[in-house]
């Protein structure tokens, strides 16, 4: 048994989920990319949200996935 259930190469996996329910993973990720489409908010400060989401809810996979989308979208690890 693993000490963790976080295991980072499972991450990495995420966009398999169409290959077992093709019809609801599509769903999923369409929904998923209208969430983080500019808007209201720019898609830096919906990452940076997302981002503060997952360390309170305390998921490593959610902190792994959005810290590199925060990066992605411009935020440097230099800032406050």
């Amino acid at each position: 048994m693993e000490d963790s259930y976080y295991n980072p190469k499972d991450l990495k996996k995420f966009g398999d989920i169409t290959e077992f329910q093709e019809n609801l993973g599509k769903k999923f990720f369409d929904y998923y990319g209208e969430v983080f489409e500019e808007g209201a908010l720019t898609k830096r400060e919906k990452a940076l949200i997302a981002l503060a989401v997952s360390h309170t809810v305390q998921c490593p996979y959610c902190i792994d996935a959005y810290t590199t989308e925060s990066l992605e979208n411009g935020v440097s690890e230099e800032q406050p």
